[in-house]
């Protein structure tokens, strides 16, 4: 039998194994424990993995409202254990993330000769208008303020800021999309709004529609609206976490988090499969010796995995919630080792996880990018021929982006499958929030 079959056995799947044992009834010790086998793909839909709506993991948190949801899983001991570290990060001073913890300078700059956008600013101008005095004052914070590095993925409720969409009337909830869709590109509100209806359509299928829907997010606004002045908003839920900061005509959209449990529906195709697909046909195309480097491990549970490098709830993701600061020393292979055809591939996968910007605003961070191609390193964790789940991440010294597969929390898949999508996106050494850029729109406005 082969390792694509054995993931497609129950056996593989459901509790009991002496390496599969449950964490605290969402998380289990299968998705972190090493494995000498392959890990395959399975064979079938996920509506396979759908647990039972009678399971008491479903039926004990049925009815329940988000907050409700949140104070019920903040009993877990586990889960005390992780927030415990999540808000010790979060009460770092801001630097931002590194390779070797020393912030480089002079990698962003602001444009001589901008072009200027005001359809953000015009949306959020009027989304303001339509709130209460008491809703405004929920939604607004300073342009610096911490709360920006209060998001998270998870689908109970860690930090409250902003307005929860959910609670709002319909027409409210219209105009902060607007605002979202002013600021994104076309394609890169679809893949946002996508993102938030496959939360609901995970809902759906658990029965949980309290719990996880299309208005599970919170919304804010940093800073004043302007057309050059530094200002932003946030959006973050289950899934979803997307950071817009719009200063001296320039827009950085980081950091990002987009994913979904499944990452698709009857509906709604794959919502990263151009990505996967490019990203396959890169690490397919690496000559033996390419292949030896940027193969840093041969599985995504690869016993050769130091102690600590998967983590129950992020599994193999080094940027997502809460890691603002960290030290992320690159691997894998280098740009300046990659023939011509595979830096093309490789910018194609970036692009793809730049396409929430406009084009003009693409444009432009893509070049910076481009700046910085021999010194770009791309990674890889899995098989390269597409037989298994994979971990890949590209890294420089502007831009981290990672897809990771993820073992199931509300589907019963015990090991990563490619239906569970997680995916970051940082601008690393000091411009997550566009902080780099406001500094430097501080410097010279001073």
């Amino acid at each position: 039998m082969s390792p694509h079959e054995r993931q497609g056995d129950p056996a593989d799947q459901t509790p009991g194994g002496p390496a599969d044992q449950d964490i605290d009834g969402f998380f289990s010790t299968a998705r972190v424990s090493a494995r000498q086998e392959a890990v395959g793909l399975p064979t079938d839909s996920y509506n396979r993995y759908l647990f039972d709506l009678d399971d008491p993991k479903l039926a004990e948190v049925r009815g329940m409202d988000y907050e409700e949801f949140a104070q019920d899983r903040y009993k877990a001991p586990f889960l005390q254990d992780l927030l415990a570290v999540w808000q010790s990060m979060y009460d770092e001073p801001f630097t931002g993330i590194t390779t070797d913890g020393t912030v480089r300078q002079g990698l962003y700059e602001l444009p001589d000769d901008p072009l200027v956008d005001d359809a953000p600013q015009r949306a959020a101008d009027h989304l303001l208008s339509t709130l209460t005095e008491a809703e405004r004052q929920s939604v607004a914070y300073p342009v610096t303020a911490r709360e920006w590095r209060a998001w998270s993925n998870p689908e109970f409720v860690i930090h409250r800021v902003g307005l929860r969409l959910e609670d709002l009337a319909t027409e409210k909830v219209a105009a902060i999309l607007d605002v979202v869709r002013a600021s994104l590109s076309p394609e890169g509100y679809e893949r946002v709004t996508a993102a938030m209806e496959l939360n609901a359509v995970l809902g759906h299928l658990v029965d949980l529609p309290t719990v996880m829907n299309a208005g599970s997010y919170w919304f804010s606004v940093f800073g004043q609206p302007d057309r050059r002045e530094p200002w932003g908003w946030q959006l973050f839920g289950h899934h979803v976490a997307v950071n817009f900061v719009s200063v001296g005509g320039r827009h950085v959209i980081a950091p990002v988090f987009l994913g979904a449990e499944p990452a698709l529906s009857d509906t709604q195709p794959p919502l990263f499969a151009a990505r996967e697909a490019t990203a396959l046909e890169l690490v397919g195309s690496l000559t033996d010796s390419q292949r030896d480097s940027a193969v840093v491990y041969a599985s995504v549970l690869d016993p050769q995995m130091p102690e600590g490098r998967l983590h129950p709830a992020d599994e193999r993701h080094v940027a997502g919630a809460f890691q603002d600061n960290r030290v992320i020393p690159y691997e894998g292979v280098q740009g300046a080792d990659l023939n011509s055809t595979q830096r093309g591939l490789l910018r194609t996968v970036v692009e793809d996880f730049l396409l929430l910007l406009k084009d003009s605003q693409r444009t432009a961070t893509l070049a910076q990018y481009d700046a910085h191609m021999e010194d770009t390193w791309f990674s890889w964790y899995g098989a390269t021929d597409g037989s298994q789940p994979f971990y890949f991440r590209i890294q420089s010294p502007v831009i981290i982006a990672e897809l990771d597969h993820h073992a199931g929390v509300w589907l019963n898949n015990r090991l990563p499958a490619r239906f569970h999508v997680h995916t970051t996106l940082r601008h690393p050494n000091g411009n997550d929030y566009g902080r780099a850029l406001i500094t430097r729109w501080n410097q010279q406005v001073k």
